[in-house]
């Protein structure tokens, strides 16, 4: 079903309910994506219109809290959102699913951090969580030095959440701890790194820090989590949301890989035969078991999504057997999404090899996506251990 079609099953899709306007703004967001994907792969970022029309439409903040104007809408709404946008573009997809993820950490800053980086209805920010920054405590907060890599969208972003080990002071002794500091671009050096296969759209340069000091009420745990009156929202598990973002991304992409190949096939005849590719009756068995695949994918997905959401409307934490649900759904939707993919790729033959195909575009953005930490089949090894009986730490979910 292209784009178009999906406009007229808003109404009747109960999950969407109260936010019908913002996954409306996705769909009119796709079709902008999709009409500006070759000039956003050209330049290595997101077109500017495209960027403003996230920004006016808050798909790039839609985890920020009530409390600074977030529209606050479930889990499950704002991964779809960010799959549709994928399903016109992979790279804005893939940047609106890092930028709805950073959001979210806005509530497990002190309320006066949060007004300082969402306070502007405008702000968007980007995160890289891996700790390879250092830093250290001085008076009402810490200095941070250190480099990022995959900064996806900092080209657009104000503020960068970035890891960093804060190391051990007299008052509080041991080893070094992890923190997220959020920094504003303007103090961070950015690298031109991004020269890529896929993504290219997504601007995943490095990003520097040089001693740059970072205020007490910029500064978050992760391992900590948010505060004990956070809204079900943000009691949801903050890493599991990141590998699901980047998964929908790549539920997106497949989508859109398949729309292309419909395109594609209603007027495409091979040299040397006479039936379109549309009429051939082993691509016709191929498309039908790949969307089967992304269909039970996708089903799955949703579903553990929809059982951990339910469970973060109590005050305890999500149990363990949900947030593995969500590590083997997450990871088990982006494999297939590739796999749909490369169909769609082999299917196009000799027509898919150009630069210029969609279809080429499709086959490096989702190869690309699938070299994320969060998306190789690594992932798998959590829910393994969990289902052999094993000791799984929380870290790990």
């Amino acid at each position: 079903m292209a784009l178009e079609a999906d406009e007229f099953a808003i109404a009747d899709d109960q999950e969407l309910l109260g936010h019908e306007e913002l996954y409306r703004s996705a769909l009119n967001s796709a079709r902008l994506a999709r009409s500006l994907a070759p000039a956003t792969e050209e330049q290595r970022a997101l077109a500017g219109e495209l960027v403003r029309r996230l920004v006016d439409d808050e798909l790039l903040r839609t985890g920020v809290p009530r409390s600074v104007g977030g529209p606050m809408a479930s889990p499950s709404v704002m991964l779809r959102c960010a799959e549709t946008v994928a399903r016109g573009d992979a790279s804005a997809g893939w940047c609106v699913s890092i930028a709805m993820t950073s959001s979210l950490l806005g509530a497990y800053l002190p309320r006066k951090g949060t007004e300082e980086v969402f306070g502007d209805p405008r702000s968007v920010a980007s995160g890289v969580w891996a700790p390879t920054a250092r830093a250290r405590t001085v008076q009402g907060g810490v200095v941070v030095s250190g480099r990022w890599a995959f900064c996806s969208g900092i080209s657009h972003a104000d503020w960068l959440f970035a890891g960093c080990l804060l190391d051990p002071s007299k008052e509080q002794p041991g080893s070094p701890v992890m923190r997220v500091v959020a920094l504003p671009k303007q103090q961070l050096e950015v690298l031109d790194t991004w020269h890529t296969g896929g993504l290219r759209g997504t601007a995943s340069h490095d990003a520097v820090a040089d001693e740059v000091f970072v205020p007490d009420h910029r500064i978050l745990s992760l391992v900590q989590g948010p505060p004990a009156d956070a809204e079900p929202l943000h009691r949801f598990p903050a890493i599991a949301f990141f590998a699901l973002s980047v998964a929908a991304a790549a539920l997106g992409n497949a989508r859109g890989a398949i729309d292309d190949l419909t395109a594609l096939a209603g007027d495409n005849t091979s040299r040397g035969s006479s039936r379109g590719l549309a009429e051939r009756s082993s691509a016709q068995i191929a498309v039908a078991q790949a969307e089967a695949s992304l269909r039970a994918a996708r089903l799955l997905y949703y579903q553990s999504v929809e059982d951990a959401w339910q469970a973060t409307q109590s005050s305890e934490p999500v149990p363990q057997q949900l947030r593995v649900g969500l590590r083997l759904a997450g990871t088990h939707a982006a494999r297939v999404a590739t796999e749909v993919t490369d169909t769609m790729y082999e299917l196009a033959g000799g027509a898919a090899v150009y630069e210029t195909s969609p279809l080429q575009r499709r086959f490096r953005d989702a190869h690309t996506m699938t070299a994320h930490i969060q998306l190789r089949p690594t992932m798998y090894k959590a829910a393994g251990a969990y289902l052999l009986g094993q000791p799984v730490p929380d870290q790990d979910l």
